[in-house]
């Protein structure tokens, strides 16, 4: 959308793990070195662990692209199984034959030992790498701990390598999880980027693009983009995009401070500092820039085709973008008073154990019965669909509707709560007994993931098997302007502060449903 107006060739900083825009810091360089060290360290495990966005994944593709050929490699990216689930995904990666109608753990351990024994007869390796380790329960570490016990004279037969988040670190360091923790034989914590290592980054990936002009950002808009991202390499790729957008859209070519710190609220949901008077214009003018770009997309639209294209439907959401403004319960400055106050082990107590016991609450402020069945599939009889996505307290504020939340306890447990209400330090939570009680927003951060569920009530032909067109006629409906759909959408995504990706979504159809008199449950809000 921006790239050609920074002389770029492609937009630079997508979330896409891009192998074209690889960025090895001294500390990637490390990490991807101590993984490397762990192949010949004789089997066990290897720990690598890092913030969310620091770049475990580049780190992890850049090992696999660099492990030796006589090395067998089974890659597991979805770890959230149980013993079994687990073994079965092992011995699928090997592509190992398992006896038909095998249904217990120890035929697939079977199953592998025989793998492993021939396999270091053969003079090969094998190596199982598990990411997002963080969600493997104690008793499937402790499984992945028994396989290891396969050893010759001079080394175990199996490399493990478990990528995870920090809290991967905490759970390693359980008495009850000791026997694995000692047969840790390289571990490394990814840090964040310092400042120089985020200006270095944001240029390189500004070259990579094919910038042949001055870089977009001024220094001060590079150390801004540091402060606001901590280092985080994911995120300086959104707040990055967002601003060169600003930038874009107020026809500058150079990008200062005022914009990625407005563009920071906009991402983040952080509140920007009030300007001085030398910077009031700029904020100011930032305020509308969204507008502009409407404005210059509706042009564009109006020049397009006749013909609306059809536009297929998202059905899995990407992370939530920053929505259009919601009316505000109140400006009062705590939210409503309710039960009582919880704690994180006293939340998680009453959390509900299954989602589904989550979504039938949700439900009833719909005024629907999903039945005793799976809730999500009895609700489309109702009109109703549910929708996931991972995001962030200030875009569920933004989206403004209840939902549910899927809290995680450090001892593996987890459960799911409904969002009834937001203040600017706590949330109103509801149970499934009907009760409901107050969380610190502190407190909720140490149990939530960002996972978060609602439901919503799709437009005709969204979901249904040929309703493309049909749904392709109802946004030529609602959209402003005529002509192609996608320029239009994009235009509709921009002015709402939405991912700007022209597709009509989930969380999009949301926002163009509301003049229609959508009638979703809200959020109770307060500032």
């Amino acid at each position: 959308m921006y790239a050609s107006f920074y002389g770029l060739q492609r937009e630079p900083f997508s979330i896409a793990p891009d192998p074209r825009f690889l960025y090895m810091s001294e500390a990637h360089r490390e990490a991807l070195a101590h993984l490397l060290y762990g192949l010949s360290g004789g089997g066990g495990f290897v720990l690598l662990t890092g913030e969310i966005g620091a770049g475990k994944t580049t780190v992890c593709r850049c090992f696999l692209e660099q492990v030796p050929a006589h090395c067998d490699v089974a890659y597991v990216f979805n770890p959230k199984l149980d013993a079994l689930e687990l073994l079965q995904t092992v011995c699928d990666e090997f592509r190992l034959e398992v006896p038909a109608g095998a249904t217990t753990v120890k035929a697939y351990v079977d199953a592998l030992n025989r793998f492993l024994l021939a396999a270091h007869a053969a003079g090969r390796h094998a190596v199982l790498v598990i990411d997002e380790a963080q969600a493997l329960a104690p008793e499937v570490l402790e499984q992945l701990r028994l396989l290891t016990n396969l050893e010759t004279d001079e080394r175990k037969l199996l490399q493990i390598v478990l990528i995870g988040q920090p809290e991967l670190r905490t759970m390693l360091a359980r008495p009850d999880l000791e026997q694995l923790a000692q047969r840790v034989i390289a571990r490394y914590h990814l840090p964040a980027l310092d400042a120089a290592e985020t200006a270095a980054y944001v240029r390189h990936r500004l070259a990579v693009a094919g910038l042949s002009g001055e870089p977009p950002f001024d220094d001060e808009a590079l150390a801004a983009l540091h402060r606001l991202c901590g280092g985080v390499p994911r995120r300086i790729n959104l707040l990055a995009d967002r601003a060169l957008l600003g930038g874009y859209a107020l026809a500058q070519r150079r990008v200062g401070r005022a914009v990625v710190e407005r563009a920071a609220h906009e991402v983040f949901g952080t509140v920007p500092p009030a300007p001085t008077p030398s910077r009031a214009p700029a904020v100011a003018a930032v305020l509308g820039f969204a507008a502009l770009a409407v404005g210059a997309l509706a042009w564009q639209a109006g020049r397009g085709g006749a013909a609306a294209a059809p536009v297929a439907p998202v059905v899995h959401a990407a992370p939530v973008a920053a929505a259009a403004s919601v009316p505000v319960a109140s400006a009062s400055a705590a939210p409503a008073p309710v039960a009582d106050e919880l704690d994180a082990e006293a939340l998680l107590a009453r959390a509900a154990a299954r989602e589904a016991d989550g979504v039938r609450s949700l439900a009833k402020r719909w005024k629907a019965e999903p039945g005793a069945g799976e809730p999500c599939s009895a609700l489309a009889a109702s009109g109703l669909a549910c929708w996931r996505t991972k995001t962030g307290l200030a875009q569920v504020r933004d989206l403004g509707r209840p939902g549910l939340l899927t809290l995680h306890g450090s001892d593996g447990r987890s459960g799911v709560v409904l969002l009834t209400g937001l203040s600017a330090e706590y949330a109103t939570l509801a149970f499934a007994d009907g009760g409901e009680a107050s969380v610190e927003l502190a407190t909720l951060a140490t149990l939530w993931r960002g996972e978060f569920a609602t439901l919503w009530r799709p437009p005709p032909g969204w979901g249904e098997p040929g309703g493309a067109a049909t749904l392709a006629a109802w946004l030529d409906e609602r959209l402003p302007g005529r002509g192609a759909l996608a320029p239009r959408i994009v235009a509709f995504q921009v002015a709402h502060g939405l991912q700007p990706d022209g597709r009509a979504g989930p969380l999009t159809l949301m926002q163009i449903l509301r003049p229609d008199g959508d009638t979703a449950p809200r959020l109770a809000l307060t500032r």
